[in-house]
């Protein structure tokens, strides 16, 4: 198992007591109510964010576990408070996650004929089963060079954009996504990656707030395949208990058929993809 050494002492050399105040603010959490909760003092709280006294190594975890950091940013943190990382990053190929990949594996089987993908935290693809084609067939292959990013992929012009019957639905709800995950891990990758997307045109509206229309009860993916218009929802699975990096940012959505036409639809796809 690979433990990340290659971090640099917290955010360009900033100490963690600003670093753990950042993140407290990110998560709008008074220094009373983080203090209770992590059964520290008050005052003890204040001179560690303002670099008056030194966090101890597990008091740093406890205050990264309270603020529910990312473990990516955990390791940071303790970077930056003068510790090693204790949290590993190992290599989805690596033997100590072989059970990882096969509970992957076997969840994106068992749900053909339906579309199913695994992303890592910049939403680049790390795997998909057989009935993504349905989706990545639509797209240019210049975007299907790797590392391929799935929001790129689905919001490009020459993507998946000109066959999405409600791009403009669609796009805000990923953007919302994306926004939310930006807020919640700070990181700069995927800051960049939203300005980007931001950048590709949409003719259709935008809305700001996503709000249901009649019968509505989620937002759904209406794309058109060879002339017929398919409807999906999608479902995000995340393990559950993860101590590695690599396994916590794993996320696997799983699209399926809204209506009865459409499952029909990837059934007769799937018939005809094994023939």
């Amino acid at each position: 198992m690979i433990v990340t050494t290659t971090l640099t002492a917290g955010r360009a050399g900033r100490p963690v007591g600003e670093l753990l105040r950042e993140w407290r603010d990110r998560r709008r959490i008074s220094q009373l109510d983080l203090a209770i909760s992590a059964e520290i003092s008050t005052r003890h709280l204040s001179f560690v964010e303002t670099g008056r006294s030194k966090p101890s190594r597990d008091m740093v975890l406890r205050l990264g576990e309270h603020l529910e950091v990312p473990l990516r940013e955990r390791n940071r943190l303790l970077l930056a408070a003068g510790y090693a990382p204790a949290y590993p990053e190992s290599g989805l190929g690596d033997p100590e996650l072989a059970a990882v990949r096969q509970a992957v594996r076997q969840l994106m089987t068992s749900h053909e004929p339906y579309p199913a993908a695994v992303v890592d935290r910049g939403w680049n693809l790390v795997d998909a089963n057989a009935s993504v084609s349905i989706m990545t067939d639509l797209v240019s292959p210049t975007l299907m060079t790797p590392p391929v990013n799935v929001l790129r992929l689905t919001l490009h012009p020459e993507g998946m954009a000109p066959y999405v019957l409600n791009l403009g639905e669609w796009r805000a709800h990923l953007l919302g996504r994306l926004r939310r995950q930006v807020t919640q891990t700070a990181d700069p990758v995927l800051t960049e990656l939203l300005e980007e997307l931001l950048t590709y045109p949409c003719d259709d509206p935008v809305p700001e707030v996503e709000l249901p229309g009649p019968g509505d009860i989620f937002v759904p993916l209406r794309l058109r395949h060879d002339g017929v218009d398919l409807t999906f929802f999608s479902t995000v699975s995340t393990f559950g208990t993860p101590l590695d990096i690599t396994v916590a940012e794993l996320v696997i959505e799983s699209f399926f058929p809204a209506d009865t036409a459409t499952a029909e639809y990837l059934r007769a796809h799937a018939r005809h993809g094994m023939e």
